[in-house]
């Protein structure tokens, strides 16, 4: 949808029940009117700006002023409101039609969402028994001689595991080299 369009669409929704108030609307004119390239003339902004005429009568005339100008205009205006009145640019009805996802369409953030909603206790809990398991096929081969070498990593444990643990795991490594 171009722009023009989309004002087109918002133009009943931004001129009702009086959602923009004056402050807003004269930073959006100044805004145009600064911008480079600029929007507004000066002329036409102190037009748009003028407190004589109704709030309603001057933000209407600024609408169909922006929508004969062209579609670089309204995105200009569009920006504006975005940054002077955030929560009003969310509500647009424009906007919502936007952000309708389509049915079609694989939400990628809830699925990564999806993926992700374990946290890091699940993380280091699989990370352990991975490492355990790793360590008990290690130590359990026959194939290889892990006796000597599994000695050797247990024996500069006592920083890892305690001292009653390693005893443990010597004594059982003795025991399977006598078999």
């Amino acid at each position: 949808q171009s722009y023009c369009h989309r004002l087109q669409h918002d133009m009943y929704f931004l001129t009702n029940t009086s959602r923009l108030n004056e402050q807003v609307v004269d930073k959006i004119v100044l805004q145009l009117n600064r911008v480079y390239p600029q929007i507004l003339t000066n002329e036409e902004a102190e037009k748009f700006r003028n407190p004589k005429a109704s709030l309603h009568t001057r933000l209407s005339d600024l609408l169909k002023h922006l929508q004969k100008k062209g579609d670089r205009h309204c995105q200009e205006f569009y920006r504006a409101l975005q940054i002077n009145a955030e929560q009003l640019f969310n509500d647009l009805p424009s906007r919502k039609i936007l952000k309708t996802p389509d049915p079609t369409e694989i939400d990628t953030g809830k699925e990564q969402y999806m993926l992700n909603d374990r946290g890091p206790v699940f993380f280091l809990a699989c990370f352990s028994v991975a490492a355990g398991l790793a360590l008990v096929w290690y130590c359990c081969n026959s194939d290889t001689k892990v006796i000597g070498r599994a000695r050797r990593i247990l024996g500069f444990s006592p920083i890892i595991i305690g001292r009653h643990v390693r005893n443990i795991c010597m004594l059982y490594l003795e025991d399977i080299s006598r078999d």
